[in-house]
């Protein structure tokens, strides 16, 4: 028998807010988190904006010993982890940590120790390699940092398809507590990509957004975008069977209905600018769902502020909900958190739950420029009070990789 699976906790550490409850004040207020980088000198770069974590001494979370064995996207999951954990109410004493998964993904994982200890090596040779240069790059550390700290000893996975990542992590940790492999997994990603070597190579394939101005970078949909502003952070969700969170009495954020999953197989960063592959993808979740396209009341979508990713996801919502796409609401938060790729879906499935929460459907902010062929309703510069009870998450990554979670409020 199918069981159903809910939320239960979720913690954040973001460009516009270090908590999950500064994160939702940040997307109230229509704060942009993109500013100029601060990480390493631009002076020989196009790309001058970033959306750096801010206020952040990885002191204040970690004994200096474990600073240094951690990378910075580890340092991220670890502190979103705790966050969610913490929300959850979760102990030993109501929980067994034998059936406690944890599936928490990276886009491109260890960067910043990638690229550090390779100049090492070159600079000064091979045996000044760090011996933490392995266990800190490797993209399932993340994963297994947080199951070591808390010691789930259920099964622990890191699902790279790139800027979908932590989205599949959701649905397939919607699915392996629904067919009945664990009773609670922590899901998520995490990424910490903004270093010399990151933003060179996104910005030489140009995929990067090379404006000056804050609010006109990161500008999903408006017909003056010109690319992606990279973010770092993470985002981590409970996710539990439900007669599980009930019996221990933890407070339900919201249920995971649906998920959809699968690639275009077409190129290694472009979409298949017709929108199928999007598109069935959450015709996939709805069916699980047993949905109609009518039914979906908000789309959080990808939205990246790129040409084709906009128009492509444009044609594949409108493929996928048919007629029901001309009233859906959708919009992108990415104008407000930048794009946090291998965490974007996670971060993304946190403001969907509070927008249920808070009957709020978070805006696109910083828009300007109408596009005749993003002409959704993408709920533009101003949030919008509704009721919501079923809304839809979308994430699609280089390689074609596409994903679609839908959630739901509540119900017994």
């Amino acid at each position: 028998m199918e069981r159903r699976v809910v939320i239960t906790g979720f913690g954040a550490i973001t460009p516009i807010g270090n908590n999950v409850v500064d994160l939702w004040k940040s997307i109230e207020n229509k704060k942009c988190g993109i500013d100029n980088v601060t990480i390493f000198d631009t002076e020989n770069f196009k790309t001058k904006l970033a959306a750096e974590v801010k206020n952040y001494n990885p002191l204040d979370y970690f004994e200096p010993k474990q600073t240094k064995r951690f990378d910075r996207s580890s340092q991220f999951a670890v502190v979103a982890a705790r966050e969610a954990v913490k929300n959850s109410g979760i102990t030993k004493e109501n929980t067994d940590y034998n059936r406690v998964g944890v599936f928490v993904s990276t886009g491109i994982g260890g960067l910043n120790t990638l690229q550090e200890q390779m100049e090492v090596n070159y600079v000064k040779g091979n045996k000044r390699v760090s011996p933490m240069f392995i266990p800190n790059s490797i993209v399932n550390m993340p994963a297994g940092n947080i199951a070591i700290e808390f010691g789930f000893k259920g099964e622990s996975v890191s699902i790279v398809t790139a800027c979908a990542s932590s989205t599949h992590s959701i649905g397939e940790a919607y699915k392996t507590i629904k067919h009945g492999y664990e009773d609670v997994i922590l899901a998520g990603g995490t990424e910490a990509s903004i270093c010399t070597s990151g933003i060179a190579g996104f910005e030489n394939m140009k995929a990067l957004s090379s404006e000056t101005d804050k609010n006109r970078a990161s500008i999903p949909f408006d017909k003056e975008r010109n690319g992606f502003v990279m973010a770092e952070g993470a985002g981590v969700l409970v996710l539990e069977e439900l007669e599980h969170a009930k019996k221990r009495g933890a407070k339900i954020y919201a249920e995971i209905i649906g998920f959809g999953s699968t690639t275009d197989a077409y190129h290694i960063t472009s979409p298949d600018p017709e929108g199928v592959g999007g598109a069935n993808a959450m015709i996939r979740a709805m069916e699980d769902a047993k949905l109609k396209p009518e039914d979906i009341d908000y789309i959080n979508a990808h939205g990246t502020s790129t040409h084709l990713n906009d128009l492509t996801e444009t044609k594949a919502i409108k493929i996928a909900l048919g007629n029901a796409s001309s009233s859906v609401m959708v919009s992108s938060t990415k104008g407000n958190t930048g794009h946090l790729l291998g965490a974007a879906g996670a971060v993304e499935a946190i403001i969907c739950t509070k927008a249920m929460e808070n009957s709020l459907i978070p805006p696109t902010i910083n828009y300007r420029e109408k596009d005749e062929e993003c002409d959704l309703d993408i709920v533009p510069n101003e949030p919008r009070k509704k009721e919501l009870n079923i809304v839809m998450s979308n994430s699609l990554g280089f390689g074609g990789h596409n994903a679609c979670i839908v959630m739901k409020r509540y119900k017994e």
